[in-house]
């Protein structure tokens, strides 16, 4: 597989000034993996490079191997209660104001993020203080707000998009491929009529047993989207006996339960034939459609049964987003794991976050995880962040 620096360039000759802003949030994020600050008084925001923020736990798909809302989802019996409790617009500019100076990539998910209220006053507001503004979302609803994202200038747009018509359809939900579509065209009319260039428009295709057959069939479709890249995520499964060592480990080393990471115990990695998906996967990458294509995590093609068929032999290690990135949930819970918000670290409607970041619950999360072998928990064997920014592990 292509190793994902690749793109690097290429971003760069075509947005050079979010390009930048991108470049350095990961330039800290690089900081914080060579030399990890584990001195309990080090201020931990001055590496601050990625901020997740889950402005929603609601969603108006129900895509089958979703954490949240498929087979196994955890939030699609409790969401429209949960929805109750997100935050308003001036919390998060009381948050926006405090990380600024740190100019952190923002990552804006959910649920669906366009199903928040204020999505495109929030986003202006990020916009306008400097920071680079990515948002992830299924793209049904794009179409409808097209003129004020170019308007504002959002930085990326990442779409979820997982096969051709037929194939997505039957994973998202029906005619959910052609409002994304729908969307794309909108966004590129949009781009043309205001002479923008942004937002960076992306699509992330998640591999499950469902769809790898029909990668090569998306991507060639993928020619008509004008995309500036297209992520293939291997995807985040587990089983059994991960869930059990994770709740164990949870329990004994934090007193608290899980619940979060169940959702992902689907069997969606199982019958995928390793050579067949290697096969699709060169192919792929051997060709030009236009924009960079990336896989996540970049594996030795040896090792593509490995990833799928033992989930508990890690292909990345030594996690370091606890050291530089965080994640804020919709009711202004701080915590590190992005699917996993099970350890709490404080709650910026009662804390700023800057304490919250330093703070005691923080350093210990810290410090545990780095005393684990291999420097991650249980549950972090195929986890996205752990497959973007943990050491790759030597054959893999």
């Amino acid at each position: 597989m292509k190793q994902n620096f690749t793109v690097v360039p290429v971003l760069f000759k075509k947005r050079l000034t979010l390009s930048a802003k991108m470049f350095y949030g990961f330039f800290k994020m690089g900081k914080a993996w060579v030399s990890p600050k584990r001195n309990y008084n080090y201020n931990h925001t001055k590496n601050l490079s990625l901020v997740y923020m889950k402005l929603t736990p609601s969603c108006n798909l129900h895509c089958v191997m979703c954490g949240q809302y498929g087979v196994k989802g955890v939030m699609k019996h409790i969401a429209a209660e949960e929805s109750k409790k997100i935050l308003n617009l001036d919390d998060y500019k009381r948050l926006v104001d405090e990380i600024a100076p740190q100019r952190p990539v923002v990552y804006l998910w959910g649920g669906e993020p366009f199903l928040y209220p204020d999505i495109v006053p929030l986003v202006r507001y990020m916009v306008q203080k400097g920071l680079f503004v990515s948002v992830n979302t299924n793209g049904t609803m794009i179409e409808k707000y097209a003129e004020d994202i170019v308007r504002d200038k959002w930085s990326t747009i990442f779409v979820s998009l997982d096969g051709f018509r037929d194939t997505n359809d039957a994973m998202r939900g029906k005619g959910s491929y052609d409002r994304v579509v729908a969307g794309f065209r909108a966004l590129n009319r949009e781009k043309e009529k205001q002479k923008q260039h942004e937002p960076i428009l992306g699509v992330v295709t998640t591999v499950t047993n469902m769809n790898y057959m029909d990668l090569d069939k998306l991507a060639e479709a993928s020619r008509e989207f004008n995309l500036d890249i297209h992520i293939l995520n291997l995807g985040t499964y587990t089983n059994d006996h991960i869930v059990a060592a994770q709740r164990k480990l949870m329990k004994e080393k934090f007193d608290t339960d899980i619940d979060c990471l169940e959702g992902y115990n689907t069997g969606y990695n199982q019958g995928i034939d390793a050579e067949k998906l290697n096969l699709i996967l060169e192919n792929i990458h051997g060709k030009d459609y236009g924009h960079p294509m990336l896989t996540v995590p970049v594996l030795n093609t040896k090792k593509i049964h490995t990833y799928y068929n033992y989930l508990e032999t890690p292909v990345r290690n030594h996690c370091i987003v606890p050291w530089c990135q965080t994640n804020i949930n919709y009711n202004g819970d701080v915590h590190f794991c992005a699917d996993y918000p099970d350890y709490i670290l404080g709650n910026i409607r009662q804390q700023s976050f800057t304490d919250i970041y330093n703070g005691e619950r923080a350093n210990y999360f810290r410090k545990t995880i780095h005393s684990c072998k291999g420097g991650m928990f249980p549950g972090c064997l195929r986890c996205y962040q752990n497959m973007l920014f943990g050491k790759k592990i030597r054959g893999y």
